[in-house]
C-alpha cells in the first residue's frame, strides 16, 4: 500500500514528521526575526481585508520558506532512496499540503472580513445610522473576490488530488500484479487487487484531504481563537478561566472524539468480516458458473446466513453508534451559543466580533472533531487496510493476520 508509492515508507514518514516539527518550530520561533532582518512587516497593525491578505510580507516569506523546505527534503530523499513515483508521492504531497493551507487561509480572510461587514450591518440597522451605502457594497465586492478565489483553488486542488490518488492506485496495482503468482492463492485475491485498491484510493482521496484540511485549519484558526478569547471574560458554570474560548473548544472536541471512538470500537472488525463473508458468497457463485457441482442451495444457504448474521450485527452496533453521534453533533450546534450567553447578555461584543467568534470556534471545533465526522469512513478504510495487509504478509513470508487465517465461512463469531 505504501512501499509501492513512497520511498522506504517507515524512514520516509518518520523523517517527514521530524522535519515538519523542525521547520514548523523554526518558523513560529524565528520567522518574525527573519522578516525584520529582511526589512519585512511581519505583523500588520490591522488584519488586511480582501485579496491583499495573501500578498502581505509574511505570506511572501512563507511561500519562499515552504518551497525551500520542500526542496531540501526532496533532494535528500532523491539521493538516499530514489523511487520511480517520487515526483508524485513527495512533491505531489507537498503541492496538496500547500494548496490545502492556502484554502484554509481563504477561510481566515473571510473571517477577517466578517467583523467590518457585520459591524457595518449593525450600525446600518440602528436608528441613527450614517453608514454610506457604498461601504456595504464595497465589502460585498471584497467578499465576492475572496469567494471566487476560493472556488478556483478548490476546483484546481480537487482536480490535482484526483490525479494524485489515481497514480497511487496505479502504483499499488503495478506492485501487486508483478507479484500475482505469490498472491493468487489468497481468498478473494482478484477482488483485493481490483476493488480494494480502488476503494483504498477513493477513501484516501476524501479522508486524507479532510485530515490535512483539519490540521491546517487548526494551525490557522487556533491563534485566531486565542486572540478572540480576550472578548470573553467567563464561561457559564465554570467562571473566569484563561483563554476561555480556546479551552472550551479543545475540551468539548476531545470529549466528542473520545466518546465516538469508544462507542464505535467494534465497527472496524465487523466491517472487515462483512467483506469476508460477502467475498466467500460471491466466490461460490462464480465457481457455480463453470462447475455444476458448486453453488448448490445448501452451500449457498449457509454462506448467505453468514452474510445475514454479520449484517444484523452491523445494524445493531451502528444503531447505538449513530445515536451517540447524532446527540453529540446536535449538542455541538448550540454549545458555542451556550458558552457565549453571559458575554452576549452583557453587551461586551459587537455583532461583527460575534460572527468572528462563531466562525473561528466552529472551524477549530470541527477540526478537532475530525474523527467524529469521519469515523464511519475510517472504519471502512481500516477494513480495506486489513484485507490488503494479507497481501503484505504473504509477500514478506509472514503468517496471515489472525482475522484472515481463522475465518471459516458459515461459522458464527461472537
Amino acid at each position: 500500500m505504501f512501499v509501492s508509492f513512497f520511498p522506504a515508507p517507515r524512514g520516509f514518514f518518520l523523517s517527514l514528521l521530524l522535519w515538519t516539527i523542525f521547520v514548523v518550530t523554526l518558523w513560529y520561533g524565528f520567522s518574525d526575526d527573519l522578516g525584520t532582518l529582511l526589512g519585512l512587516q511581519m505583523q500588520p497593525a490591522e488584519p488586511v481585508i480582501g485579496l491583499g491578505h495573501f500578498v502581505t510580507d509574511s505570506f511572501i516569506l512563507f511561500y519562499l520558506y515552504y518551497g525551500l523546505c520542500v526542496a531540501i527534503f526532496g533532494m535528500f530523499w532523491r539521493a538516499v532512496a530514489p523511487h520511480p513515483w517520487m515526483g508524485w508521492s513527495l512533491f505531489g504531497s507537498a503541492a496538496i499540503l500547500f494548496s490545502t493551507y492556502f484554502s484554509v487561509q481563504v477561510s481566515v480572510a473571510i473571517n477577517n472580513w466578517r467583523r467590518p461587514f457585520f459591524d457595518a450591518v449593525q450600525e446600518a440597522l440602528s436608528p441613527t445610522s450614517n453608514i454610506p451605502v457604498e461601504t456595504l457594497y464595497d465589502l460585498i465586492i471584497i467578499f465576492a473576490q475572496i469567494a471566487f478565489l476560493a472556488i478556483a483553488v478548490f476546483v484546481g486542488t480537487r482536480f490535482f488530488i484526483s490525479h494524485y490518488i489515481f497514480r497511487w492506485r496505479t502504483a499499488m496495482n503495478d506492485y501487486y500484479t508483478r507479484r500475482w503468482k505469490h498472491l493468487r492463492h489468497i481468498e478473494g485475491a482478484s477482488q483485493r487487487i481490483q476493488e480494494d485498491t480502488m476503494r483504498f484510493a477513493a477513501i484516501m482521496e476524501g479522508l486524507g484531504v479532510a485530515m490535512i484540511d483539519a490540521l491546517m485549519t487548526l494551525f490557522a484558526f487556533l491563534p485566531v481563537l486565542w486572540a478572540l478569547s480576550e472578548y470573553v471574560s467567563e464561561l457559564p458554570l465554570v467562571g473566569a478561566i484563561p483563554s476561555p474560548l480556546f479551552t472550551a473548544a479543545v475540551i468539548w472536541s476531545l470529549f466528542g472524539t473520545t466518546l465516538l471512538a469508544v462507542v464505535g470500537i467494534k465497527l472496524p472488525g465487523l466491517e472487515f468480516k462483512n467483506q469476508r463473508v460477502e467475498a466467500a458468497y460471491r466466490k461460490e457463485l462464480v465457481y457455480g458458473e463453470d462447475d455444476e457441482n458448486r453453488a448448490q442451495p445448501p452451500a449457498l444457504g449457509e454462506l448467505f446466513r453468514a452474510v445475514r448474521r454479520n449484517y444484523f450485527r452491523l445494524y445493531f452496533h451502528y444503531m447505538y453508534f449513530n445515536v451517540a453521534r447524532s446527540f453529540y453533533l446536535q449538542a455541538d450546534n448550540i454549545f458555542v451559543y451556550i458558552i457565549l450567553v453571559p458575554t452576549i447578555a452583557a453587551g461586551a461584543i459587537t455583532f461583527g466580533i460575534l460572527q468572528q467568534i462563531l466562525t473561528a470556534f466552529n472551524q477549530v471545533s470541527n477540526s478537532f472533531q475530525y474523527l467524529v465526522n469521519s469515523w464511519t469512513t475510517i472504519v471502512e478504510l481500516l477494513s480495506v487496510y486489513k484485507r490488503l495487509a494479507s497481501f503484505e504478509a504473504t509477500l514478506k513470508g509472514q503468517p496471515l493476520p489472525e482475522i484472515d487465517s481463522s475465518y471459516q465461512p458459515g461459522v458464527s463469531d461472537h
